[in-house]
């Protein structure tokens, strides 16, 4: 997108107010379907954090998700939390991962978070 959709602007806005957590979308980027639940990106960041602490491996990078968001006039990112990529009939993660998508990658969307089924 050369222009940010600014109804999606205005939606993501609205979680970095703080207004909610429980906000499902799903978008396209770059060819992926990502599905799941927007959190502010402070509460996307200090999880983020928790998870590469908790980490024998990565625990050097847990400083990086904990310093100050920058403050902007209008989000740029999508942060989602529980969320899949859809893959023909699979989620990856089935149990749900943490994404961030800019914004002006986002080439379709939709309220709600898909998910499949076999029934």
């Amino acid at each position: 997108m050369s222009k940010p959709d600014e109804l999606l602007v205005d939606v993501a806005a609205l979680v970095e107010s703080g207004h909610s957590n429980q906000m499902t979308l799903t978008v396209v980027a770059g060819g992926a379907v990502i599905t799941g639940r927007l959190a502010p990106e402070a509460v996307w960041r200090q999880r983020v954090s928790e998870v590469l602490a908790d980490s024998a491996r990565l625990t050097d990078f847990s400083a990086v998700f904990t310093a100050e968001a920058r403050e902007e006039e209008a989000p740029t990112h999508l942060h989602f939390h529980v969320a899949r990529i859809l893959q023909g009939t699979v989620g990856i993660p089935e149990t749900g991962g943490m994404y961030r998508v800019a914004i002006d990658d986002v080439s379709a969307w939709t309220i709600g978070d898909f998910s499949y089924s076999d029934h």
